[in-house]
């Protein structure tokens, strides 16, 4: 597992030098604000499965998620594995002397990939004057760090898309759409921050790992449903963030993404990295973007108004182009 996250990584440093950085903001009602979007996002999240269920099976359900994280290899077996042809990309990747030609050969080798890169460089997001129709094109779009943020959501969709029954199954595609913008948002916030780029992405796509095991732990004690209440749900997002941190490091992920993910739920302690308050921002961003298109508050709801800053609301916006 190390190799391929060392894949992942290659290059990294430049990243962070090149991008532009906004300016960052704390949240305007702090943890009181950051509670309320979790529940609201959880209630969402679980509204076709949720169900009252009692104090001593909520609880049961957290101590079990809470004893996965205190035995990391056995958690990590609950998830698949990432796809070899995407470790070896990544490692080719991770040369930043290496030219568009060798890019698009190495992705040439699978077709699927190549429908993949040519699709995303027809995106809203990147906006071609022109439609895009063949693979050296696509790889001059997207650059060097495009592809691996491509690559990098290829990777983790089978860690967060599990093929399971029941409840895990059935949010999985909203948990994976959070995924995606949360990634997107962190590594957005990440130069305002002089963070990472690229570590806060990987650390948007980790972060909900554990979440889909802890959707599946629900699932077993309440026999097809998961307790409905959002304060169940602030509890579970807690104890899975401590989950995905735990399988993270048991991956040999850098030890300040492990620590971000871990964190993330308090990015205003005095001792909260600069990567732990992009991964926050990031989380709360793509939070709200799925309530708003999800039709459970409006763009001009306070959580928006009042709790994203001016470069954060235009991120939020930017997160409706990209495509599931």
């Amino acid at each position: 597992m190390k190799k391929w996250i060392d894949r992942l990584l290659g290059g990294t440093s430049k990243e962070t030098d090149a991008a532009p950085g906004p300016v960052p903001a704390a949240a305007v009602d702090g943890d009181d604000m950051a509670a309320e979007i979790d529940s609201a996002f959880y209630r969402w999240l679980a509204a076709s499965h949720g169900t009252n269920a009692k104090p001593e099976v909520e609880e049961a359900i957290l101590a079990e998620v809470l004893a996965l994280a205190d035995d990391p290899e056995n958690a990590s077996g609950l998830v698949p594995r990432i796809p070899d042809l995407v470790a070896q990309l990544l490692n080719a990747l991770s040369d930043e002397n290496i030219s568009s030609a060798a890019v698009a050969a190495e992705v040439g080798r699978d077709l699927v990939l190549v429908a993949e890169v040519i699709r995303e460089a027809n995106s809203a997001y990147y906006r071609p004057a022109k439609p895009i129709e063949t693979l050296d094109g696509a790889v001059a779009m997207l650059g060097l760090n495009g592809l691996r943020m491509l690559l990098a959501r290829i990777a983790f969709r089978p860690l967060v898309r599990v093929k399971v029954q029941g409840v895990a199954r059935a949010v999985a595609p909203n948990v994976w759409r959070h995924s995606e913008r949360c990634a997107f948002a962190a590594s957005v916030m990440a130069p305002g921050l002089s963070a990472s780029v690229f570590e806060a992405y990987l650390a948007g796509l980790m972060q909900n790992v554990g979440l889909q095991v802890a959707f599946q732990v629900a699932d077993r004690h309440c026999e097809g449903k998961v307790p409905g209440s959002g304060s169940f749900g602030i509890e579970l997002f807690a104890a899975s963030r401590r989950l995905s941190s735990v399988i993270a490091q048991h991956w040999d992920f850098p030890a300040d993404v492990v620590e971000a993910i871990a964190k993330a739920g308090e990015p205003d302690a005095p001792d909260a990295s600069h990567l732990t308050q992009a991964l926050a921002q990031g989380d709360r961003i793509a939070k709200l973007r799925l309530l708003i298109d999800g039709v459970v508050i409006e763009l001009d709801d306070s959580f928006v108004t009042k709790g994203l800053n001016g470069f954060q609301r235009r991120c939020l916006g930017k997160l409706a182009e990209l495509a599931d």
